[in-house]
């Protein structure tokens, strides 16, 4: 099917519960979440467990523990009698989600200009130059998800897996966020991303760690927070299939 691979996807599969069933609801579980990041799969989606599992070819057993999972998450919600659809966060969730990536993430990239590393600084690099790439060839959907990622890889310079789980969860609610309610460019790309690398290979922990706020800051400032309702789209179509 030619899902794309997703580091955010395995930090939260593995930061959830229940996760270890068969590999195709992993697969599941990566497509959803990939979706999500690449703003290919808008809040207040239907998830129909028949559909879904139409799709793919499993039991609603298997689906059904896919969303439940996701829920879990806060990246589905579950309606009694009506199914599980797309979480929609609220303009609360929205400020609450950034206050706390602005908490996680000042400690993680101070910790990351610590214990910076060559091998954990070329990752950054090659990630870098994977967006720059996709910014530049107008492929918005793989920038989107990648610039989410680049916090990632940031934070496992770190090396500290809790900070790193929740980073995840945070980052993929980030994208439902940026997906309702952005009004412009929130400013989440390479160059941002290139001058927070070069202070954490140098070891500036406190510069990095401005560089960092006033980036999720201008997000947020990015952000038009005005409640609405995204309309849905064929999962079909959306998952590729």
């Amino acid at each position: 099917m030619g899902i794309p691979h997703s580091p955010i996807s395995d930090l939260v599969e593995a930061a959830s519960p229940g996760t270890g069933g068969p590999p195709r609801a992993d697969v599941i579980r990566r497509a959803l979440v990939t979706a999500i990041l690449e703003h290919r799969l808008d809040p207040g989606t239907k998830l129909g467990e028949d559909e879904i599992g139409s799709l793919y070819g499993v039991s609603r057993t298997i689906v059904r523990g896919v969303l439940q999972s996701l829920a879990h998450e806060g990246l589905v919600v579950i309606e009694k009698n009506r199914g599980a659809f797309v979480a929609h966060p609220s303009v609360a969730d929205a400020r609450e989600v950034f206050e706390a990536r602005r908490l996680i993430e000042s400690a993680t990239t101070r910790l990351a200009a610590e214990r910076r590393d060559a091998a954990g600084i070329a990752r950054l690099r090659t990630h870098l130059a994977a967006e720059a790439r996709a910014a530049a060839e107008g492929d918005e959907p793989t920038a989107v998800r990648l610039s989410g990622e680049f916090h990632i890889e940031l934070a496992r310079i770190a090396g500290h897996r809790i900070y790193e789980t929740f980073l995840a969860e945070l980052v993929a609610r980030s994208s439902l966020i940026l997906l309702l309610y952005r009004s412009r460019s929130p400013g989440c790309g390479p160059e941002d991303h290139a001058r927070l690398v070069d202070a954490v290979e140098a070891g500036r922990g406190g510069e990095a760690v401005e560089l960092m706020d006033h980036h999720l800051a201008e997000i947020l400032e990015g952000l038009d927070l005005v409640d609405r309702t995204a309309p849905p789209r064929p999962l079909a179509a959306i998952l590729g299939l």
